[in-house]
């Protein structure tokens, strides 16, 4: 498959959208792009793809490869660790256009079915909280790929700075005085807040902000930090890169789904390879909430 990267005039003539609409897109809804020497970039066949995954009733379609062998394509859950890696992929391997596609642990699934990504990333807990990934793949998959731990991670709920709310648990989050900014439906992070609000027995109306929906752990902070929100959802790496308080719900596990008949290809190699280097580790030492006791392990269902 010959794949072709558009700029940002022929996206915006694609969506039948002004070319400032197109930059709001890739911050504020999860629109697939790269940036090469300051110039942002789309593979085209992603963005049809993040067209697809945001139709309503879409008919299901045959799965088709990747064949371009410059191109390596990451679709799903976004992490701040993910994407400092990917930068370091293009340092280490400059032969390689890497691109992440922001579509959700469920949409990198979906991507994935569809042989639109090279590696797909999740973090999706099963219902006692005791695995992550493989009853959604199960579901969502005609055959279960390759899973790899590519880090674990602390997820909580992002805090303004002394917490001024004083909010203690997530019971809280219902006072009148109290500001959410949440993220989009389909993200891992999504669900297990979503999870987290029925167990304590919550209405989510009742919630101020509950709808505010962003596509980014570093949006939800940002939200916070510019005093729009006063909690969300996110990860403790968030937190400690904008100087937030944090309050911790669980550890899970943010796995790379990787077909298994292209786990040996050249670039998902040297990919998985990267995970081994001194270098990648490097990348979370100003970023807390990291554990890399699994990186790099397969993964099997509990």
């Amino acid at each position: 498959m010959q794949f072709k990267l558009l700029s940002t005039r022929e996206v915006a003539r694609l969506l039948d959208i002004n070319e400032k609409k197109v930059y709001r897109l890739i911050t504020d809804q999860g629109l697939p792009a790269t940036k090469v020497t300051g110039k942002w970039l789309f593979p085209e066949h992603l963005v049809r793809a993040w067209i697809e995954n945001n139709t309503v009733n879409y008919p299901s379609q045959g799965t088709y490869l990747l064949r371009s062998p410059s191109l390596f394509v990451i679709a799903g859950s976004n992490d701040i660790l993910l994407d400092r890696s990917m930068n370091l992929f293009m340092r280490m391997y400059p032969q390689y256009t890497a691109v992440f596609g922001n579509l959700g642990s469920m949409g990198g699934l979906k991507t994935l079915r569809q042989g639109l990504c090279h590696i797909a990333t999740s973090h999706l807990a099963r219902e006692d909280m005791q695995d992550f990934n493989f009853s959604q793949i199960n579901q969502e998959l005609e055959s279960m790929p390759a899973v790899m731990s590519f880090c674990q991670r602390e997820q909580g709920i992002l805090l303004a700075r002394n917490n001024p709310k004083n909010i203690r648990s997530p019971m809280d989050l219902q006072s009148d005085r109290v500001r959410l900014v949440n993220r989009q439906p389909g993200t891992g992070t999504r669900l297990w807040f979503d999870r987290k609000i029925k167990e304590a027995g919550m209405d989510p109306a009742g919630l101020s902000g509950y709808n505010n929906e962003v596509h980014r752990h570093l949006d939800v902070g940002l939200s916070v930090l510019s005093g729009r929100a006063d909690a969300g959802p996110g990860i403790r790496a968030v937190a400690g890169l904008l100087n937030l308080d944090f309050l911790p719900m669980h550890w899970e596990r943010f796995d790379l789904l990787i077909d298994r008949n292209r786990f040996f290809t050249q670039n998902i190699q040297d990919f998985l390879n990267m995970l081994l280097e001194p270098q990648f580790k490097d990348l979370a030492a100003d970023l807390p909430g990291y554990d890399f006791s699994l990186t790099g392990k397969m993964l099997y269902p509990k």
